[in-house]
């Protein structure tokens, strides 16, 4: 045999093995036939069908009402609503006190501005009062209708008069909350005392 032949014989025996592999890779991994549906498109029609789950914290006995809100809201958070209600309780009957009217009119509607403008003017509000206490008693009502969240909280606030301890006053105040229902952040207004 001469040199050229065995160059020949390896060439040949190098195709066969190349062939080979070509037909076992082909075999196991298969060959589009353009008919085939696409497995990532099938996960995202799957996904995209999928209901949304609700997630909904554990609510103390006086807070479920709120869970009208979480089924319709899901960025809609419990704890950061009632810090703010609570802050906004406060604000609003520090500026009624004071006679604030301008801080007044950004937090409440035009009614109760109006309530409280009358009652600032016929001299109600006490410029001495100071808040000796707050609490949050629980939700009186909550809902999602019409495009607006409304949120009904149940407060009692201690309040003393002219610096004197011995001298306090005890209210129990339901106020009802009221913000649109797509508007972001703290967008909520005092709709009614």
């Amino acid at each position: 045999m001469v040199y050229g032949d065995l160059q020949f014989f390896d060439i040949i025996i190098f195709a066969v093995i190349a062939v080979f592999i070509i037909y076992r890779l082909r075999s196991v991994l298969g060959k589009r036939t353009g008919f085939q549906k696409n497995i990532n498109q099938q996960d995202f029609i799957k996904k995209q069908t999928k209901p949304e789950e609700i997630t909904i914290p554990q609510l103390k006995e006086n807070e479920q009402k709120l869970e009208a809100v979480y089924k319709k809201i899901s960025s809609f958070n419990h704890r950061d609503f009632l810090e703010g209600a609570k802050k906004a309780f406060e604000i609003i009957i520090t500026a009624f006190n004071k006679g604030d009217k301008s801080t007044l009119k950004k937090l409440v509607s035009k009614e109760v501005y109006a309530a409280f403008e009358d009652a600032i003017n016929s001299g109600s509000n006490n410029p001495n009062s100071q808040f000796y206490s707050l609490v949050i008693d629980g939700i009186e009502d909550a809902k999602v209708e019409n495009g607006k969240i409304s949120i009904a909280v149940n407060f009692t606030s201690e309040q003393i008069m002219s610096d004197n301890e011995d001298n306090v006053i005890k209210n129990k105040d339901t106020w009802v909350f009221e913000k649109p229902e797509n508007a972001t952040g703290p967008a909520w207004v005092l709709v009614s005392t």
